[in-house]
């Protein structure tokens, strides 16, 4: 939404994930100590409480929404008109779709400014081993600005965890806290392939970890000559030398995929088709492009690109 006065902060999560505890200590900071009112808008309650004098402090108002029916245009609305609010932080329902929230008309100036997903890593296999559950968390991340995994542990899956969540939203910020805070160098030594080869090799099933990676840390591949293999996509309005090469990936469900590749400019664009397999092999550079909504990326030059047989599984893992 343009030209937003009330920003909402939506902070997202299941039950006992740890979103209330993230919210105490985050309108506890200095900079919510300011002039205008917070409206604070609980839509779940767990075991965590808020600390009411404290809020009153930071001049908080709370309300309280615990029926979905209830989160309506007209309740914001109302809202709007009592508490005149400088902002709003909505602590949303774990069971209740946020695209559903995202899609409400709201109050005259009020716009989402920041979306937070925070996740309880100890339980976080078993919910996304629930198709159901994984489909709702799934609908949480996908326009997140940040995931916050509490509870972690360097002995949990977490670059899996990881990788799951950036198919889903690459631009996503994902942060691993422990019991002590932040965690840091999780992630060191985890690439399955060789980046000072000659050649890159990147396996079949190492696509997706790649793919993660490069959208990550474009610049450890400034140069790297890559080789892979991929299906053809040729989008429109990219220019007549560049194709994407490219893997699909299950987001949430079988009828939820992305396509994921960079772009790639070879001199066999004209005559490749859109859906064929083709083994690329390609110097990346980094470049800010219109596609990567004038992002830097990484942008392949192939010096070749090659039939080659459709892989037995297409899908891209992330593990």
């Amino acid at each position: 939404m343009d030209n937003i006065t009330v920003p909402i902060y939506l902070i997202s999560g299941f039950l006992e994930s740890g979103k209330t505890s993230f919210l105490r200590f985050t309108l506890n900071q200095d900079y919510f100590f300011i002039e205008g009112k917070t409206l604070l808008i609980l839509c779940e309650q767990g075991e965590e409480e808020y600390n009411m004098k404290s809020l009153s402090r930071s001049n908080t108002v709370v309300e309280i929404i615990e029926k979905e029916e209830d989160l309506t245009p007209e309740r914001l609305a109302t809202l709007d008109i009592i508490h005149k609010p400088e902002r709003v932080v909505i602590e949303y329902n774990g069971m209740w779709l946020v695209s559903k929230f995202e899609q409400m008309e709201m109050p005259r100036g009020w716009g989402i400014e920041q979306e937070i997903t925070v996740a309880d890593a100890s339980t976080y296999q078993t919910y996304i081993g629930n198709n159901n559950l994984k489909s709702i968390f799934m609908d949480m991340v996908r326009n997140a600005d940040m995931v916050i995994f509490n509870r972690a542990r360097k002995e949990d899956p977490l670059p899996q965890f990881r990788r799951g969540i950036k198919v889903a939203n690459p631009a996503c910020e994902v942060i691993f806290e422990n019991e002590d805070g932040e965690m840091s160098d999780i992630f060191e030594d985890q690439l399955p392939f060789d980046l000072d080869a000659p050649i890159v090799e990147i396996l079949p099933e190492d696509y997706g970890i790649w793919y993660v990676d490069a959208m990550d840390n474009p610049g450890k591949y400034r140069k790297k000559k890559l080789r892979f293999k991929a299906r053809v996509m040729k989008p429109r309005g990219v220019g007549s030398s560049f194709f994407v090469p490219g893997r699909t990936a299950m987001t949430c469900c079988a009828e939820d995929t992305s396509f994921l590749g960079f772009l790639c400019s070879s001199k066999d664009t004209p005559s490749l088709k859109n859906g064929e397999w083709v083994e690329v092999t390609a110097e990346a550079r980094i470049e800010r492009r219109p596609e990567y909504q004038n992002e830097e990326g990484v942008v392949l030059y192939a010096a070749s690109v090659e039939p080659c047989e459709p892989l037995k599984d297409e899908m891209v893992y992330f593990n």
